[in-house]
């Protein structure tokens, strides 16, 4: 399977399971960037149910802007608030502290541009799986990409409509299952057993 994906922030349970699935990876670098996406959100699993973190961007005067150019606001520390979401969603997780030392550059570093930064998210966590992140970039934008199988609507979680396994989480007792959260849910909840979770799913 040659599949197209969007580079996005911690990505969607589902783009992983792609991944995981595919033999070739193509990611999207010529698309224009749309708002309410998660090309630049991700979904956690948090004490109260389901949070939203989003990332801070510089508004353009133009209307469309490639998502390549986008550059990050670094006028709100949004990255200390996520840690922190992360913390109390995923403190008392299995493997929480196990990659932990992984995930925290993201936190830390300064960042210019979003894509950079989605890009570093996507090969951080591969590597928690154990799964090769090699790729192929678009070299311009088609609307119809009839040589791959097109997971580009997977940026959007509205038009997302996969349904996985349940597996253990945090407050699940709480709220029940979760479906499709941010790839970190199932990492801090899954550790080493999550690829073979990817691997195992229906797209």
């Amino acid at each position: 399977m040659n599949i197209l994906i969007h580079p996005t922030y911690f990505p969607s349970i589902s783009t992983f399971v792609a991944m995981a699935q595919a033999e070739n990876t193509t990611l999207e670098m010529d698309d224009n960037f749309q708002k309410q996406t998660n090309r630049n959100r991700m979904y956690i699993y948090s004490p109260n149910g389901t949070q939203l973190l989003n990332i801070p961007v510089k508004h353009s005067k133009y209307a469309h802007q490639k998502t390549r150019d986008i550059k990050l606001e670094t006028a709100f520390d949004w990255q200390k608030q996520h840690f922190k979401s992360l913390e109390a969603a995923y403190r008392s997780s299995p493997f929480f502290e196990y990659f932990e030392d992984a995930i925290m550059p993201v936190f830390e570093k300064k960042y210019t541009f979003l894509m950079d930064l989605n890009l570093e998210t996507m090969q951080i966590v591969s590597k928690c799986l154990g799964l090769s992140f090699s790729y192929n970039e678009t070299q311009e934008y088609f609307k119809e990409s009839p040589d791959f199988s097109d997971f580009r609507h997977f940026a959007n979680g509205k038009k997302d409509a996969s349904e996985f396994a349940a597996y253990t989480q945090v407050f699940g007792e709480k709220y029940g299952y979760i479906n499709n959260l941010s790839i970190l849910d199932l990492l801090f909840n899954e550790g080493r057993y999550a690829l073979d979770y990817l691997k195992s799913q229906q797209l």
